[in-house]
């Protein structure tokens, strides 16, 4: 009878502690504000962002406004940063001519039509944007890359801060 009633106990304390690690440990109210219908704002925060944005908007192939409205004309690059900066691309790139990795090399990039490089599988997007990579379109592109170029397999989100933009692509013509 005492192996039993143990037996029990120990069935009892285990079915606790399952609960208890599934329960998330927040009150009966919390509980049924989890279970109510969203609300406006986790409604909003679920649906994806409106395409039709006007400063969002993909922009031609020959535009080269940012979302930030900052040019690259207006700021002094510094390819030492631009390096440093150029690190985190390297995940992805490299500036050895005719080594593609994950992304295309960037070895020449500036000047060059997108979606042409040898050995490299493109989307679409990028072979048909009709882009040639000027400082001012890679300035504009690395903000926010699937603005500039809508379906593109890079995803990295941008450099948000110009000066950085700036500094890879001086990193990125000068010589390596």
């Amino acid at each position: 009878m005492q192996m039993k009633h143990c037996f029990q106990h120990v069935m009892l304390s285990t079915a606790t502690l399952l609960l208890a690690a599934c329960g998330g440990g927040g009150s009966a109210e919390k509980a049924a504000d989890d279970t109510a219908a969203p609300t406006a704002q986790t409604t909003t925060a679920a649906a994806p962002a409106p395409a039709a944005a006007t400063s969002a908007a993909a922009p031609t192939a020959d535009s080269t406004d940012t979302l930030d409205g900052t040019t690259l004309a207006s700021l002094t690059p510094d390819v030492a940063h631009g390096k440093t900066v150029f690190a985190q691309c390297k995940a992805c790139h490299t500036v050895e001519a005719g080594k593609n990795m994950v992304g295309p090399s960037l070895a020449g990039i500036v000047g060059r039509a997108a979606g042409s490089v040898a050995g490299f599988s493109y989307s679409n997007a990028n072979k048909n944007s009709g882009i040639t990579w000027t400082p001012e379109k890679m300035f504009q592109y690395l903000e926010k890359p699937a603005r500039v170029v809508p379906g593109t397999k890079m995803a990295f989100a941008g450099l948000s801060k110009a000066q950085d933009r700036a500094d890879v692509i001086a990193y990125l013509k000068a010589p390596n």
